[in-house]
């Protein structure tokens, strides 16, 4: 019969204690950085091209009157002047999210000439004519020459997103 030694006891149990953890730990850190917060929903490109399938001017594609998600739906969740999120709500801090093809943040689309981060704000930054990320500047974010650019009528536009 072998002799236990007490401190084999005690570290035998630490080292039982700190694997519990470390599991309880990367447990934890799986579900809180593999789990997006919010899912954002594609909604179509923001563009002025009326040809293109996913552009917002195309009234047979993402731009659709009729479109669940359509941002020119009166009313629906991204259209409507009620809504949180509608385009044309005044008063919303939401509205979908644009970002460029290279995946950078462009603003939202919203009509609150208050909200820092809208597109309708002339003196944030997404909405000043002065601005190189808004897409109100004809020499920044919205020359009509970019193939991403809302303003070319031959572009693919800026992506939007809603939550």
């Amino acid at each position: 019969m072998r002799e236990t030694n007490c401190g084999e006891i005690i570290f035998a149990k630490l080292m039982e204690d700190n694997m519990a953890n470390l599991l309880k730990f990367l447990v934890v850190g799986l579900l809180a950085f593999n789990f997006p917060a919010a899912a954002q929903d594609y909604l179509g490109n923001y563009s002025s091209n009326r040809y293109a399938p996913n552009s917002s001017s195309n009234p047979y594609g993402a731009g659709s009157p009729y479109g669940s998600d359509s941002i020119n739906n009166p009313y629906g969740q991204y259209g409507s002047q009620f809504s949180p999120d509608g385009v044309t709500n005044s008063y919303s801090n939401g509205g979908p999210k644009l970002y460029d093809q290279q995946g950078n943040y462009r603003g939202n689309l919203n009509s609150n000439q208050y909200d820092p981060n809208s597109v309708s704000n002339p003196y944030g930054k997404y909405g000043s004519p002065y601005s190189p990320d808004s897409i109100n500047n004809p020499y920044g974010a919205g020359n009509p020459y970019a193939p991403d650019s809302p303003n070319n009528p031959y572009g693919t536009g800026l992506k939007m997103y809603g939550d």
